[in-house]
């Protein structure tokens, strides 16, 4: 199942900066293992903002939610999922 994920990360300004760079790294390298393994398929930032724009593919809403919130800054993301279904008129669903 194919998911468009959008994350606003709000990290507290009054966050200890070696933390910060700690979840910040912690986050990236978490990033990276969910691309490698083929769930997080595209990944792309919001101009201006501490947010990003994903798709994700995994079997199964439960799924997406344990990925989801195993990443180091989960608990300073607002995180909205949108399931996609193919569209008639995509290029690529034509026979």
């Amino acid at each position: 199942m194919l998911f468009h994920v959008r994350m606003d990360v709000s990290l507290p300004h009054d966050l200890d900066p070696n933390r910060r760079a700690e979840l910040v790294q912690a986050e990236r390298d978490r990033t990276l293992k969910l691309q490698k393994m083929g769930v997080w398929q595209h990944l792309w930032r919001v101009v201006g903002l501490h947010s990003n724009i994903s798709i994700f593919d995994v079997p199964s809403n439960d799924e997406l939610h344990a990925f989801l919130s195993s990443l180091p800054l989960w608990d300073f993301m607002r995180v909205q999922v949108t399931p996609l279904a193919t569209h008639p008129s995509d290029l690529a669903a034509q026979p």
